[in-house]
């Protein structure tokens, strides 16, 4: 439970409704960003992956956190997301209710960074920030503005950089677009 709004863990039934609800919020066109870019051949960690539940819309809400390995070092973080909101919901705190769960759980879980592409004033209502410049890549084009943090233990960010990936990966190339401060479209 997240204060007033029931958080549960994600069940394999919830697979369909949860992908409807992400189509809703973002559009099929999802699939082609960064983002999901480092979620294929992953799987989400186990007991971060939570959704909310109406008896009007069904899911409601969705959160999920992806391994990543960052550098030459592999040092360990996580990606958010996707987080989505039912459209007839959005307002109520359901978006960041599942936050606060699924950030408390990865904490109780030993992750120390969670990284993120997302829009800076909403996230920073749960302490992220914008990653400094140059530090930490993706396999793709990604707004640097856009491009978030949250230490959940504190130093976590301290001598981490390079390539964000999928543990165990081969390392992806990187667009020359892609890099430094050409990073213009929005993942």
């Amino acid at each position: 439970m997240c204060g007033t709004i029931v958080c549960d863990d994600t069940t394999p039934e919830d697979h369909t409704p949860t992908e409807h609800l992400l189509d809703l919020a973002f559009g099929s066109g999802r699939h082609s960003k960064t983002s999901y870019r480092l979620r294929e051949g992953s799987a989400a960690v186990p007991g971060l992956s939570l959704v909310t539940r109406d008896a009007g819309v069904g899911i409601s809400g969705t959160i999920s956190f992806w391994p990543l390995a960052i550098g030459s070092r592999q040092s360990p973080a996580l990606l958010l997301g996707p987080l989505a909101v039912h459209p007839d919901r959005q307002g109520l705190g359901i978006g960041l209710a599942l936050m606060r769960e699924g950030l408390a759980r990865a904490q109780a879980q030993g992750h120390g960074l969670v990284l993120l592409v997302g829009d800076e004033p909403y996230y920073a209502k749960v302490g992220f920030a914008r990653l400094p410049d140059g530090l930490i890549s993706l396999p793709g084009p990604v707004d640097p503005a856009r491009f978030l943090y949250l230490e959940l233990r504190p130093g976590a960010l301290a001598g981490v950089e390079g390539l964000a990936r999928v543990p165990g990966s081969a390392p992806l190339a990187v667009p020359h677009a892609a890099q430094g401060h050409e990073q213009h479209c929005e993942a």
